[in-house]
């Protein structure tokens, strides 16, 4: 992706990004160098290596998963907040319209978890992470005794270790700050939650 300097951010903000914004678009090439594309939740993992892992499971029936094996990375694309900005809201001159947002671009090589106990596992981690933790939160347990194992047989686990991540916060950085400043103000006053949650972003980038 196209990075400039100013809107690179570090590894540790883009975990925050993708833990925060976890429904994501999941590319993979085919033979013949056409992306396949599939709209899944990936969930980071912390398994101490660098970059750490993404999880998730695709539909057995979804082809993409066989594209695996290919020796391309794959790209999980996750978005952050995002909102339109007007020149109107800049200090006076010559100015043109832009968009603020936030993204990950997290680049691995998938692998098809084979197991049905680490299938279950995938699943479990994300049933938690979705549901919480309170007594009326559905979970594995909730199905008839072998109904889990399954509903594995119907989709396909899959563990994706991280090779590199780039993180882009594009949060009016290339302005002066009393533009900046305006921006991320309007942004806050709109009834819209993106601008809202691109205003917070703001407020935690700019000086």
């Amino acid at each position: 992706m196209y990075l400039p300097k100013h809107f690179a951010g570090d590894e540790a903000v883009g975990r925050d990004v993708m833990q925060a914004h976890s429904w994501a678009l999941l590319m993979t090439t085919d033979e013949a160098g056409a992306p396949f594309a599939t709209h899944l939740s990936l969930l980071w993992q912390d398994d101490g290596s660098e970059h750490g892992s993404l999880i998730g499971h695709l539909a057995r029936a979804n082809p993409h998963w066989k594209l695996f094996e290919r020796p391309a990375e794959s790209l999980a694309l996750f978005w952050g907040p995002h909102a339109y900005v007007s020149p109107t809201w800049y200090t006076p001159g010559p100015k043109v319209p832009t968009w603020n947002y936030v993204t990950v671009h997290a680049y691995g090589r998938p692998e098809v978890v084979e197991d049905t106990q680490g299938a279950l596992d995938v699943l479990a981690k994300l049933a938690a992470a979705y549901e919480g933790a309170d007594a009326s939160s559905w979970g594995l347990d909730r199905l008839p005794p072998g109904n889990a194992e399954a509903q594995t047989r119907g989709i396909v686990a899959f563990r994706m270790p991280l090779a590199r991540l780039q993180t882009k916060l594009k949060l009016s950085q290339n302005r002066d700050l009393e533009d900046g400043q305006r921006v991320m103000q309007k942004l806050a006053e709109s009834d819209n939650q993106d601008a809202q949650a691109t205003a917070h972003w703001m407020k935690r980038v700019l000086p």
